[in-house]
């Protein structure tokens, strides 16, 4: 299964920071200004993250609240904007000079056009009793400061990949086939119809059980430098056995009874996978003319998947007229008799 493994970044938001200064001198000749909404002082435009900004200032309230307070709001002056920002307003000690907040915003969206658009979202921003009292009015004079903090979208990194090294495809069958090709570093040989064919031990014996008796178990037949005599096997079937047995693959261009040679060499060594593998090949070669023969080669090496393929091809493929008025048939009797009537009876009784 292949994998893929990627990342992006979310980088910190990034801000924009201004502070305003706005100085209301002769701060008792703004007093009794009234009530509504218009009734207000403005700082000078001012901008902060490419934005515009004002500092609004109520000396008589806003629209009847906070009876005996001072209002003062900053507003998001720019149109069509929705922006996320903070903003710390305060009062400026008319003595000392160092700012003290009075009210802080946290960071929120400010958008244009609607209740959102100023801040603080109160009118009760100082008692005027405890204002004027205060050191933050000094010869008639007060100084509001506000420090405004526009924060931006956060950027997000393009996608990209981890990095990765291809894993290499296994190698390990073609360093052993390369064994066989090269035709050194062999340790048993074998008579097969007439024919040397010498191979390596411990390369049989990882691949077959019957091997590994044979060669190193209780059932040794060959000291080093000795021959094995292999009897009722053909060279070339031997030798596709070898080459399955090194390489995990079938030589090309064996034919339907070559592959049913194979397999009974197969069963014969234990060796389950190429068995399979043959089954599977004359499955593929299932027809008419081959699947009697086939069914009953299947009966007699006990090869149950392709046995039951076979059975289920008779079944779908209409062929059932064809096989059981055939001479076919009679000789499928001849060899497995009981195991015909049986089955084919049964599906022909069925179908």
């Amino acid at each position: 299964m292949k994998t893929c493994k990627t990342v992006s970044v979310c980088t910190p938001l990034e801000e924009d920071q201004g502070t305003h200064v706005f100085d209301i001198l002769g701060y008792s000749k703004h007093k009794g200004m009234g009530h509504d909404l218009d009734s207000y002082i403005r700082s000078g435009i001012f901008s902060v993250g490419s934005h515009d900004w004002g500092i609004f200032f109520y000396p008589d309230r806003l629209n009847g609240y906070g009876l005996d307070y001072i209002s003062v709001y900053l507003i998001l002056l720019s149109n069509n904007v929705k922006l996320r920002a903070s903003c710390d307003m305060r009062l400026v000690d008319q003595y000392t000079g160092f700012p003290f907040s009075v009210h802080k915003t946290e960071l929120r969206t400010f958008s244009s056009g609607d209740f959102t658009n100023f801040a603080p979202e109160t009118p009760y921003f100082m008692r005027r009793s405890e204002f004027e009292g205060s050191p933050y009015l000094r010869d008639d004079r007060l100084t509001i400061e506000c420090i405004v903090t526009v924060f931006k979208m956060p950027h997000v990194t393009e996608t990209k990949s981890f990095p990765k090294i291809d894993m290499p495809q296994p190698d390990m069958t073609e360093n052993v086939s390369k064994l066989l090709e090269e035709m050194t570093g062999f340790d048993v040989s074998f008579i097969v119809g007439g024919e040397t064919i010498e191979a390596h031990r411990f390369v049989l014996t990882m691949r077959s059980p019957v091997f590994k008796a044979e060669l190193y178990g209780s059932m040794q037949k060959a000291r080093l430098g000795e021959c094995i005599t292999i009897k009722d096997t053909q060279p070339a079937i031997f030798k596709a056995l070898l080459h399955f047995i090194y390489t995990d693959s079938l030589p090309s261009s064996e034919d339907t009874e070559m592959i049913r040679l194979l397999l009974v060499a197969a069963d014969r060594y234990a060796m389950d996978r190429l068995k399979l593998v043959c089954q599977s090949i004359l499955c593929e070669d299932l027809n008419v003319d081959t699947i009697t023969t086939t069914l009953a080669f299947a009966e007699r090496h006990n090869c149950h998947q392709l046995k039951d393929a076979c059975l289920e091809f008779i079944k779908l493929s209409n062929f059932m007229d064809d096989v059981v008025g055939t001479q076919r048939l009679k000789d499928l009797k001849a060899t497995c008799p009981s195991f015909i009537v049986d089955e084919l009876g049964k599906r022909r009784k069925f179908s």
